[in-house]
């Protein structure tokens, strides 16, 4: 399907205080509306991913896939913030005229939501049957069901938290302070930071893999290497593969939308707010994942009234909710099931 666009009429209020005028969000969607309009399937994406979610969730969402077009009314938006269509960084300010790079506004993971609600009520979806997402799609998607609880049926979400903690925000300021230490960032132009983004994809990977992982797929098969080594060259790889594909700027925007999510915020605090959730919820841990680890898993199943909760066990760490779509497409068809028994 081609990419569409819808452009919020007015300027989004944020919850810095701030107003992004000229708010633009990127999406797609694939197969048709049933007669009741209740067959919705709405997708949140990750860090660095996109709206073409056929694209990046294989498997899972696609002809033959439990997600299948033929039956499902899918749709992916793009989050603020992104180079992949929505308003980003590297778009122009309507008051100036000029990229606002390191002058775009905080964006919070509540603001991502809220924008997408928009485009909800622009489509007419007054109810969307399953609400899915991983990672910082899943924060998004938690933050959705708390802040609309009458609008979601179905809530799915894995290796994600209902805050985000101290470790990932650790993790996500040396990510930044590698893209910071490259003087291009600072030139505020289309390709600045782009050597900081590798460095800070490199970090990443050590979040969303760990160590079973690295010496299943980067150790050295002979005992004679001394320099150029398999993991070396993968953490090269992995940073300008992503180099060429997305843009520092939105990566410091979207890393630290990240950071302020809290779904307690305003709310009387996490359980309060989880509390509320009035979806079916399943909730999804990977027995690997070091970034997202299984106790906050425990957090949101234990904290959303009647939420189902499972495990994946993969070897593959966080990076699990991308790549184990056998084991994924086991645990909705379970959770399903239960939800038609009842």
């Amino acid at each position: 399907m081609p990419e569409l666009f819808f452009s919020l009429p007015d300027p989004l209020p944020l919850e810095s205080g701030e107003l992004l005028a000229g708010a633009r969000v990127a999406y797609r969607t694939w197969g048709q509306l049933n007669a009741t309009r209740d067959n919705v399937v709405w997708v949140c994406h990750a860090l660095t991913a996109n709206a073409d979610v056929l694209d990046w969730w294989p498997g899972l969402f696609g002809e033959g896939c439990f997600f299948d077009p033929a039956d499902w009314f899918i749709v992916c938006a793009n989050v603020l913030g992104s180079c992949y269509g929505s308003t980003c960084p590297l778009d122009a300010d309507p008051a100036t005229g000029l990229g606002r790079f390191q002058d775009f506004p905080l964006l919070t993971i509540r603001d991502l939501a809220a924008a997408h609600e928009a485009l909800r009520q622009e489509l007419g979806l007054a109810h969307i049957h399953t609400l899915i997402g991983g990672s910082l799609g899943g924060q998004q998607a938690l933050e959705w069901a708390a802040s609309q609880p009458d609008a979601i049926g179905h809530l799915v979400v894995i290796a994600t938290s209902a805050r985000h903690s101290a470790w990932g925000i650790a993790f996500n300021e040396a990510q930044r302070l590698a893209i910071e230490a490259d003087a291009t960032y600072h030139e505020n132009r289309p390709g600045g930071g782009d050597a900081g983004l590798a460095a800070a994809r490199a970090v990443a990977l050590l979040s969303y893999r760990g160590y079973e992982a690295y010496a299943n797929t980067q150790t050295e098969p002979s005992d004679d290497v001394l320099r150029d080594f398999r993991a070396s060259s993968y953490q090269r790889y992995q940073g300008n593969k992503l180099v060429a594909r997305f843009d520092a700027y939105s990566y410091v925007v979207l890393s630290r939308a990240m950071d302020s999510h809290n779904l307690g915020r305003g709310r009387g605090g996490v359980a309060a707010a989880l509390a509320g959730i009035r979806a079916r919820t399943l909730v999804l841990g990977i027995t690997s994942d070091v970034l997202f680890p299984l106790s906050e898993q425990h957090t949101l199943a234990e904290g959303i009234p009647g939420a189902v909760y499972a495990e994946l066990d993969s070897s593959y760490g966080h990076d699990g909710f991308l790549l184990e779509t056998a084991k994924i497409t086991q645990a909705l068809e379970a959770f399903y099931a239960a939800a038609l028994a009842e």
